[in-house]
């Protein structure tokens, strides 16, 4: 018989395979986000020129700054590393939540912010940082755990992070921010799921929850129960609980498929409330149309595949979970403002990821594509953090070992 030939390497084309994909799918993210980012930016400058000047622009284009180097940061220190601190973060989020719940006035009947000056005046959202704590204690948590998800009665069971979690939204709920409270609750769900839970444990929750929720609102946050009714016949409201979402759908009518012109809407001019933060994709639909807006929509749908293939093509359970995690996070919130904005949802007070004015909110979302792409690198290249960190430590005297 013939001898063939095999070369030595041949057992890690695969691996080459994935690590191939994984950076192509870390440059289609780059490009993505940035396209998202900067047409934020221009949307955003557009929406708010006539009410505040430049005064948001360029507070917007200094937070994207700020996510740059934190998003630089986490990529360099490493998914894995920062899930060892994981806890850590979660109770320093927790501390930030009790904070604005009670040390910090209500804000349009919210708290939510931490306010403080540092040269300029920031304010700082913590159940927007939540959302990254959670992400990476449970991917932390579930990859280590993940065969004994299913058995509440073993110390290493599920019992521990809904714990964790609840406590989280229980913070956050305290601050009047349910939109917030529901999205780490799905996404919890949803790394349970993926993790490997049975749907016999995770549908009673959703069964019982539903209700439940709705008779809490009812008999505790009459306002908030009115939105929940009033999406379904704006008109009817629309002097009243529906007069933002009457004049959103208004701004999004007047568009038609090409829109009335950049900078050119009439809805912003002081009609449509909370134009450039919530509902700036509104103004989207009025200044550049149904075709832009139907953009915007394959944009997010980009950003969602690109960071699900990620996911998937991790080489370990960790990045895995924590891709999936950030992923539903970020297109979660973008479906339900889109949702809100065009009718299909309850009014709430939640942003368009990487487009609508709020610090907190970008940066949450730059932290988060900075994990996704060191998911990415890791995969393409094991242990280059190390690499990088000691480099590093290499260059600056006070970090060397032995020092």
């Amino acid at each position: 018989m013939q001898n063939i030939y095999i070369p030595e390497n041949s057992i890690d084309l695969k691996d080459d395979l994935s690590a191939h994909k994984s950076l192509n799918y870390a440059y289609g993210m780059i490009v993505t986000v940035t396209a998202i980012v900067l047409f934020g930016l221009t949307m955003l400058y557009s929406t708010s020129y006539g009410t505040a000047g430049t005064k948001f622009f360029y507070s917007q284009l200094l937070w994207a700054f700020v996510g740059i180097l934190c998003a630089s940061a986490v990529f360099i220190i490493g998914h894995k590393r920062m899930g060892d601190y994981s806890i850590l973060f979660i109770f320093g989020v927790v501390l930030l939540l009790l904070i604005a719940d009670f040390c910090f006035p209500a804000i349009k009947g919210a708290h939510r912010w931490i306010r403080f000056r540092a040269g300029i005046q920031w304010s700082i959202q913590p159940s927007e940082f939540a959302k990254i704590a959670v992400a990476l204690y449970l991917s932390k948590y579930c990859s280590e755990n993940m065969r004994y998800l299913n058995d509440f009665l073993l110390r290493r069971g599920p019992i521990i992070p809904i714990i964790v979690t609840c406590m989280v939204m229980g913070g956050v709920a305290a601050g009047k921010d349910l939109g917030t409270t529901l999205l780490l609750a799905t996404v919890t769900w949803t790394v349970f799921f993926v993790a490997g839970m049975r749907l016999l444990i995770l549908l009673p929750p959703v069964l019982l929850g539903a209700p439940g929720l709705f008779i809490l609102i009812k008999n505790f946050d009459p306002e908030r129960l009115s939105r929940l009714t009033t999406f379904l016949n704006p008109e009817i409201c629309q002097k009243t609980d529906g007069y933002q979402l009457w004049n959103s759908l208004l701004a999004l009518g007047s568009g038609k498929w090409f829109g009335v012109g950049f900078m050119e809407s009439r809805l912003k001019a002081k009609y449509l409330p909370e134009a450039h933060t919530d509902f700036i994709l509104s103004i989207v639909g009025e200044e550049l149309g149904l075709i832009s807006l139907c953009g915007v929509i394959l944009a997010y749908m980009f950003f969602a595949y690109f960071a699900l293939r990620i996911s998937l093509n991790s080489r370990s359970r960790q990045g895995m979970l924590l891709g999936i995690a950030l992923t539903a996070t970020i297109t979660f919130q973008a479906i339900i403002n889109i949702g809100v904005v065009s009718g299909g949802f309850p009014t709430k007070g939640m942003p368009a990821p990487f487009i609508s004015y709020g610090g907190s909110n970008l940066l949450m979302s730059l932290i988060a594509v900075g994990l996704l792409l060191n998911i990415a690198v890791e995969t393409a290249s094991p242990g280059f953090n190390d690499e990088i960190l000691a480099a590093i430590r290499a260059k600056i005297p006070f970090l060397r070992k032995g020092k």
